[in-house]
């Protein structure tokens, strides 16, 4: 059902009442009207009654009964009115309209009882004789205790009716015009009313809307006034409090968002009420469509769903470590809290969700190299230790064994010397990469290249292996001539290393619109795809007891690496096991 408007309400209700007021007073005042003009016309008529009973008295006194008629039609004339003499019985002497004798006997006439009984007597009725209503005025005529006769006086009540009915138009008219002008006004009255009401709701409105500056005019009625006050102070508050709500909640949703830990709250149903975008990565989840879902909808690792349940049943803050199966396996460390209202009551719980992959590889790289550090060394070491305990014990004195021991240790030696050397080499580069302390200049490729060769050839001379260089003499990159040429020398002597004899060992250099590329392609024996991503951590070696019995470290690929991201660039490999691979060194043109 449709509302009314206020102003609708009060303006008919007013309006009916302001007629029903006038009606109620021009009523009245019509009664009141009609009762003084009846009372003044009884009062004329016993006037013109009591002037005609003195012109009449003395011909009663002589009961000249023509005489007293021919008085009634000549008063009557001059008067204007019906003038009639009942005598005390009843009989009529005289009638200003009709002849006495034709008149039937007036005794039972109200007007002339009640003046036989009084003095006075009046009554409004139908007249047979005229075939009218008429008003009549009877007064007794008396002398000394003696009543002569009653002369009545009347007049047509048309006449009066005519008047009254004018006297009514008037009032009529009056109140027409008065409803008219009060329609007007309460109209007026009733706007002025339920106009600020209109504001206020028009405000509400916009405060409804998020609209909180617009404020409400103050009206001129104190009530209306104090109520525009407060709710202009109302939105005034309520927008200072959600201006502060809303840059707290930024800051929230910032901190939330720059978090490198997943967060995620669920409400006491276990639907989701928020999560981060780390959250969201680590879960592989959109947040939009997230939100407001069960978590079982939504995350489907069976442990992180009983860790969330977990945590909104218990009391205490709960943690647990979570692999997630995925293409790229995930470890996770969950840690999780309930939430509470004010009164205690369960109302969620926030789930933190930490990527620990990374620190478990490097925990598991870092364990990998300190065995293989303690295996590199204590092996040479060991060997180092043997042969001078041997040569301690007598062989020393037997020339040719000696120096065969000698020759070995020597070997060894110089295996602890080029792993510490690499082991420092790495140092360096690590510090200098955190010092940003590495000079560039612009150098030209081909020139480093030719160094970094020329340093391998004795070593390719002995397995009769060619390195060929392909390389256009102008192109030159901002580099680190000293690190880049070691770069290429440890991928050029890793080639010729694991290259079969006779065979042929490629460098070349091209160049794009953004970078440099440098590849070193051998033939050798190739690495399985199994070893490809973890070639270059330390000591990390594909095929052990080859790289052992060929003397090389596991640390020449990593320093590799490290020269090209102090470059600000990348190296990459390529294998096929039995037809060897190429690595790739780019170097990004500033």
């Amino acid at each position: 059902m449709a509302k009314k408007r206020l102003l609708w309400q009060l303006y008919p209700s007013y309006l009916i009442i302001t007629i029903l007021a006038l009606v109620l007073v021009s009523f009245y005042a019509s009664r009141s009207i009609r009762s003084f003009y009846y009372k003044e016309i009884v009062e004329d008529l016993r006037a013109r009654a009591q002037l005609a009973s003195e012109r009449i008295l003395p011909v009663l006194r002589q009961l000249e009964s023509n005489e007293v008629d021919r008085l009634c039609k000549e008063l009557g004339g001059l008067a204007a009115v019906r003038l009639t003499v009942i005598l005390p019985d009843g009989r009529v002497a005289g009638d200003t309209d009709e002849q006495p004798a034709q008149m039937e006997n007036h005794g039972d006439r109200p007007e002339f009882i009640e003046a036989m009984s009084g003095d006075f007597g009046s009554s409004v009725r139908y007249s047979d004789t005229l075939g009218k209503n008429m008003m009549y005025v009877a007064l007794a005529v008396r002398e000394q205790s003696r009543t002569l006769a009653v002369v009545r006086a009347s007049i047509p009540v048309t006449a009066v009716d005519q008047t009254l009915a004018d006297i009514y138009a008037k009032i009529a008219w009056a109140g027409i015009a008065a409803a008219g002008c009060a329609a007007g006004i309460t109209l007026l009255v009733s706007r002025r009313i339920t106009r600020p009401i209109e504001q206020m709701k028009e405000a509400a409105r916009h405060f409804a809307s998020g609209q909180l500056d617009h404020r409400i005019p103050v009206p001129e009625s104190s009530e209306l006034a104090e109520l525009a006050k407060s709710l202009n102070e109302t939105a005034r508050r309520l927008q200072v409090t959600i201006n502060t709500i809303t840059r707290q909640r930024n800051r929230l949703e910032a901190v939330l968002a720059s978090m490198a830990e997943g967060v995620v709250a669920v409400d006491p149903r276990g639907h989701l009420v928020s999560i981060n975008k780390a959250a969201s990565g680590l879960l592989d989840i959109d947040a939009g469509s997230a939100v407001g879902r069960n978590v079982e909808e939504v995350i489907r690792d069976v442990d992180i769903q009983r860790f969330i349940q977990e945590t909104l049943t218990g009391t205490e803050p709960t943690d647990a470590d979570v692999v997630l199966r995925s293409a790229q396996p995930l470890s996770l460390h969950l840690r999780g809290t309930r939430l509470s209202d004010e009164q205690g009551n369960k109302s969620g719980a926030v789930i933190v969700l930490s990527d620990m992959t990374l620190m478990h590889r490097l925990e598991n790289v870092r364990r990998d190299f300190v065995a293989n550090v303690s295996h590199e060394l204590r092996t040479p070491v060991t060997s180092i230790k043997g042969f001078v305990e041997t040569l301690l014990e007598g062989a020393i004195n037997e020339p040719q064994q000696a120096q065969r021991f000698l020759k070995i240790i020597s070997d060894h030696t110089n295996r602890l010397i080029a792993i510490i050397d690499d082991l420092l080499s790495l140092s360096r580069l690590e510090e200098d990469g955190k010092a940003r302390i590495i000079t560039h200049e612009k150098t030209k490729v081909c020139s480093v290249l030719a160094s970094a060769i020329e340093l391998c050839k004795p070593k390719a001379e002995q397995k009769q292996i060619q390195i060929g260089l392909n390389c256009d003499e102008h192109i030159e990159v901002p580099m680190n001539a000293t690190l880049v040429e070691q770069a290429v020398f440890n991928l050029v002597d890793n080639a010729i290393k694991y290259s079969n004899p006779e065979c042929t060992v490629q460098v070349i250099a091209e160049t794009t619109a953004d970078e440099v590329t440098i590849a070193v392609k051998d033939s050798g024996c190739g690495i399985e795809k199994k070893h490809l991503e973890r070639i270059f951590e330390r000591f990390y070696v594909a095929d052990k007891a080859r790289s052992r019995k060929l003397g090389g470290t596991g640390l020449g690929l990593s320093i590799v690496k490290h020269i090209a991201q102090l470059h600000c660039g990348s190296v990459m490999v390529e294998s096929i096991p039995g037809r060897g691979s190429t690595f790739t060194l780019h170097l990004p043109i500033r």
